[in-house]
């Protein structure tokens, strides 16, 4: 019996021996995570040099943007390591930090999109009334208030994990689950399942209201509205749904994966899934908003030619 008062290592144990295909595997995660670094810290920097963005929408969008960054980082660099490596075991406070680090992640993600919806919302719904009801201030004061309630929350979840006695060490994942760990624990686990349940809840139905407020209001709008209504709210909606779906797929398959028994499902497909949210999400916003929004593609477009520009008149000063 293996106890938390002498556990040194966590097992994961759903990686399997693949022999040199290992470095393979290592090249194309290491690539897609430099390129989610690239596009999400290219938006970032277009938005926050550009004052013309300096609007709540983009406000919003540099938020998740910035969350995606983190969550990569929360979970690429740990793959990467263990992908390489013939023992696949990781240290416990190695892993309460990426738990931390993941769950923290989805939060404000979650969030972050239900906001934005709030936001579309006010800007299709009530436009003359936009730039009152929602300031770059306030704005602000909502990406502070979803970062901070995320880490606050999940502090508590963690803290519960942290104080089980654990009797055993090995994790069918790839990565730290909280869920997971706490099944390996030996002492009393009625609060952890407790407060598991209610914050699940709790992340699930705080998101959801203003998201389906958001939408009936917007689809209502949009019915009875003209054409240029319409298409407004098509251009700037259509991303961000197909960004919550996307992500609620992810959430929904790994919640499912990790409370029941999927030994019907192969083994390869149920990793790729349980790290669908995790890998396409940060690649797929970028991308969507980045060629969705007009300004944003427009502003890239023009810092594109400016350097452009800038290059060929230095090559011809040169030539001269």
């Amino acid at each position: 019996m293996m106890v938390n008062s002498t556990l040194s290592y966590f097992i994961l144990g759903a990686y399997v021996h693949v022999g040199n295909l290992k470095y393979l595997y290592f090249m194309l995660i290491a690539m897609l995570y430099i390129v989610i670094c690239i596009v999400n810290i290219s938006l970032i920097v277009v938005i926050c040099v550009n004052r013309s963005l300096h609007e709540p929408m983009y406000l919003f969008l540099c938020s998740l943007f910035v969350n995606e960054l983190y969550g990569s980082t929360g979970l690429f660099p740990f793959l990467l390591v263990q992908i390489l490596s013939d023992i696949h075991t990781v240290s416990p406070p190695l892993c309460f930090l990426q738990i931390y680090c993941l769950y923290t992640y989805v939060h404000v993600e979650i969030l972050n999109l239900a906001v934005m919806s709030y936001d579309r919302y006010l800007a299709i719904c009530h436009p003359l009334q936009y730039n009152t009801l929602m300031t770059f201030n306030k704005a602000v004061i909502f990406i502070a208030v979803i970062w901070f309630y995320s880490f606050v929350k999940f502090l508590i979840t963690l803290f519960l994990t942290i104080r089980l006695t654990f009797c055993g060490n090995i994790i069918n994942s790839v990565n730290c689950h909280n869920y997971l760990v706490v099944k390996l624990a030996c002492s009393d686990t009625q609060v952890n399942n407790i407060y598991g349940l209610f914050g699940t809840v709790l992340t699930i139905l705080v998101p959801l209201l203003p998201i389906v407020f958001s939408y009936v209001r917007i689809l209502r709008v949009c019915f009875s509205g003209s054409k240029q209504t319409r298409q407004k709210a098509v251009s700037t909606c259509t991303p961000h749904l197909a960004s919550l779906l996307n992500f609620s797929f992810g959430c929904c398959f790994e919640i499912i994966q990790s409370r029941f028994v999927m030994t019907s499902v192969p083994r390869l497909l149920r990793i790729i899934l349980s790290l669908y949210f995790l890998i396409i999400q940060p690649l797929l916003n970028p991308i969507m908003f980045g060629l969705q929004m007009s300004k944003i593609r427009n502003t890239c477009k023009h810092i594109l030619c400016y350097k452009t520009l800038t290059l060929s008149r230095k090559d011809t000063l040169l030539m001269k």
